[in-house]
């Protein structure tokens, strides 16, 4: 594992080597009422990110490439006398899938790791990454957040819910270089997280850039701001005319859960207020270690 990842000042901070006092203030709460996760991250807290890191894990890898796994179940039907459909769902299976179709769904190869997750996106693209809680989504576009920069890129990331430490906790987690990652990766966990100011921090990112906020819902919070609808078509028309990628963290709505499907989907997204979902350009879904890709949000 890396070291913790050190923040240079308060609340906006590119990742450098050194810790500084204010690093380590208390978190605060939001005029709307919104409490802040624990400053000091608990040992709950980090088993649940190493549970979201296996899953994301996962996702990420097989143990072998797709082509020499349906050769194994190839020998294995001609074995064991048995059809070939039930040979590779027993592979898939020893992959952690509960059929081949839903691992060879995803795409079990280069394009699933974070930087193959990111040359599959275009710039210009506001997407979503959803899931219920602890299923990997906020490891996964760290991860990607994080490959950015190391390609020499900038990454960002905005949180509503999180702390600074929380933020480096995870980093931990998923074994982030400081190193690597210096002065290309701002961690943003301002009170004052919205479209424009999310718009201002970035008036000045290079095309390709990749930045993530946390979370969709979270985001018109305060009464002081715009409605979710207008936030998210003002954050969409930027992204396109200056040519970046940003990911929402997006929740999933807690009756999918009870409603006995393997992966969620669009109709999943908890929504308490009006969103048009074309303003996204896909949107990724995961769950149980698998993920689910869905192009068109139109309807």
């Amino acid at each position: 594992m890396a070291k913790p990842i050190a923040v240079a000042v308060e609340n906006r901070l590119p990742i450098d080597g050194a810790v500084h006092a204010s690093a380590l203030q208390s978190g605060s709460s939001t005029s709307a009422g919104r409490s802040r996760r624990s400053q000091v991250p608990s040992c709950d807290g980090i088993r649940r990110d190493c549970l979201s890191q296996q899953r994301l894990e996962q996702i990420m890898r097989l143990s072998a490439p797709i082509h020499r796994l349906k050769r194994a179940a190839k020998l294995q039907a001609r074995e064991q006398s048995i059809p070939l459909h039930r040979a590779l769902d027993e592979i898939a299976t020893t992959q952690g899938f509960p059929s081949w179709s839903l691992l060879a769904s995803r795409h079990a190869d280069a394009s699933s790791t974070p930087t193959g997750l990111l040359a599959q996106l275009r710039q210009g693209e506001l997407f979503l990454i959803a899931a219920r809680p602890h299923q990997g989504k906020t490891l996964l576009a760290l991860q990607m957040a994080a490959a950015s920069a190391e390609a020499g890129r900038a990454g960002y990331f905005f949180s509503l819910d999180f702390t600074l430490a929380d933020v480096q906790a995870k980093l931990k987690t998923i074994g982030a270089d400081p190193g690597r990652l210096s002065g290309k990766f701002v961690i943003d966990c301002s009170d004052d997280i919205c479209a424009d100011h999310i718009m201002r921090t970035l008036s000045d990112a290079p095309k390709g850039t990749f930045a993530v906020i946390d979370y969709l819902q979270l985001i018109d919070q305060k009464r002081s701001t715009p409605s979710l609808q207008q936030q998210v078509a003002d954050l969409a028309h930027f992204v396109r005319s200056r040519g970046l990628i940003v990911a929402f963290i997006c929740q999933i709505d807690r009756a999918f859960e009870t409603a006995g499907a393997v992966v969620p989907g669009p109709a999943d997204i908890r929504l308490p207020n009006p969103l048009d979902l074309s303003l996204f350009s896909r949107a990724w879904f995961l769950h149980q270690g698998v993920l689910h890709s869905h192009d068109n949000l139109a309807g």
